[in-house]
């Protein structure tokens, strides 16, 4: 529903975001959880999966790999924000390298295979066996694609010096 997005500037780039407030309250919630679990070095991958509404067949799987380089827990521990993260690279440098990355999304569009179907979407994230996970959440299919393709994109590096590396499969 186009009525339900908004145009905004995002690392420099026009990108769309959703108005809706069940869904902004949604990612919400996700995303203070997967942040929870990214600054405990508890991440392993979030997987992005695109389903028709109508079959139930996983049609888009999106793949962000996640790597923590050194040890999260412990490094210069600030009293009142837990273990502060370092990196030599500026906030424009990873800026810079989200926005090539969103570049290079938008531009997979061309050789994507076009959806014909309502989709939903779903969150899946892979964290370490003695991650605290809590009750709203549950365990769910990978929503592997059969006979699929993979598209390796661009990897970045943040300042709290995690790598992510995309790998999309069709």
């Amino acid at each position: 529903m186009p009525e339900t997005f908004k145009r905004e500037t995002k690392y420099g780039l026009t990108v769309l975001t959703t108005t809706d407030e069940g869904l902004l309250d949604y990612l919400n919630q996700v995303v203070q959880q997967v942040q929870t679990w990214l600054m405990g070095g508890d991440v392993q991958r979030l997987v992005v999966v695109v389903t028709g509404a109508d079959s139930g067949d996983t049609l888009e799987r999106w793949q962000f790999n996640v790597t923590v380089e050194g040890e999260l827990a412990g490094e210069n521990q600030n009293p009142n924000n837990g273990p502060e993260k370092t990196s030599d690279k500026s906030e424009k440098e990873i800026h810079n390298e989200i926005q090539a990355i969103i570049r290079q999304i938008t531009a997979s569009v061309t050789f994507l295979p076009l959806l014909n179907e309502p989709c939903t979407f779903d969150l899946l994230v892979y964290t370490n066996k003695d991650a605290a996970v809590p009750t709203k959440w549950a365990d769910s299919d990978p929503c592997y694609i059969m006979n699929s393709q993979q598209v390796k994109l661009r990897s970045f590096t943040t300042k709290v010096r995690l790598i992510m590396t995309i790998p999309y499969y069709l």
